[in-house]
């Protein structure tokens, strides 16, 4: 049996930058133990992999970190979405439950089973999700203190094509999507992001991912930290679905690095 992998990482930055690069979503790790909760063949699940990753996030969010003057923190999530997805709510508050994609999966993008009916959720959140919760208020927690304020800029993209499992499918797809939130995204974070980014065609707001991950200690009740979400459309940095990076990523990793330098 090969070694689990590690289920997050905090990389430390410049003890001054109030910056937190989050990336969730950009591994294809599924530990064996929760592939044999899932009942897609191997095959199946490759493609599925293929579609839910946000791949090679880490890659751009690592070249924006070097390229930056004052190199921001960095939480990666190490293990897939399929494992937990440790941006949704892990209640009822949840819309993507709709679709059987809460914080443990139980369909797929295709909205095919990913699960069996009647999984237990509850050991892979007392495994993965709340540890993975607690690390990043935790990091949070830590630019606050040293700096007294937090920017959390949540790294991810989404296909070209909207996929069934897409709440808000139907809405506009521009090249890089900006999700906002409305007690945690100040106005000038907004416009900066817009500046950053304004080379790749033009920016769009919330659609067709809105909202931006802030950790629930601190969601809704504290203004010092803020947060948005880069949703970057994969046709501008790589071959779709999972397939290799081209030379896109370098210029948005420039793009995120400028931003980042301006906070």
């Amino acid at each position: 049996m090969s070694p689990e992998p590690q289920p997050f990482q905090l990389v430390p930055g410049t003890a001054g930058s109030p910056v937190l690069l989050h990336v969730p979503h950009s591994s294809r790790a599924v530990p064996e133990h929760v592939r044999d909760g899932i009942v897609l063949d191997d095959g199946a699940l490759e493609r599925e992999l293929d579609h839910i990753t946000d791949s090679h996030t880490a890659a751009l969010a690592a070249r924006a970190r070097d390229a930056c003057a004052q190199a921001p923190w960095q939480f990666v999530n190490g293990l897939s979405r399929l494992v937990i997805d440790p941006e949704r709510f892990p209640d009822d508050r949840e819309e993507m439950l709709a679709v059987g994609m809460g914080a443990v999966y139980t369909h797929t993008t295709f909205r095919q089973r990913l699960r069996a009916p009647g999984t237990d959720p509850q050991p892979l959140l007392d495994r993965y999700f709340h540890p993975y919760a607690q690390a990043m208020t935790a990091a949070v927690d830590e630019r606050l203190a040293a700096t007294g304020r937090a920017v959390i800029i949540d790294v991810h993209s989404y296909p070209s094509t909207a996929l069934p499992y897409e709440l808000h499918g139907t809405g506009p797809r521009p090249p890089i999507c900006l999700g906002t939130d409305s007690f945690h995204t100040p106005p000038d974070l907004l416009a900066r992001a817009e500046a950053a980014f304004a080379e790749f065609g033009g920016t769009g707001l919330d659609s067709p991912f809105p909202g931006a991950y802030v950790p629930l200690k601190h969601y809704g009740r504290h203004r010092r930290v803020s947060a948005l979400m880069i949703e970057i459309r994969r046709d501008q940095y790589m071959t779709e679905p999972g397939g290799p990076a081209g030379p896109g990523l370098t210029a948005l990793a420039a793009a995120l690095a400028g931003l980042v330098d301006g906070l």
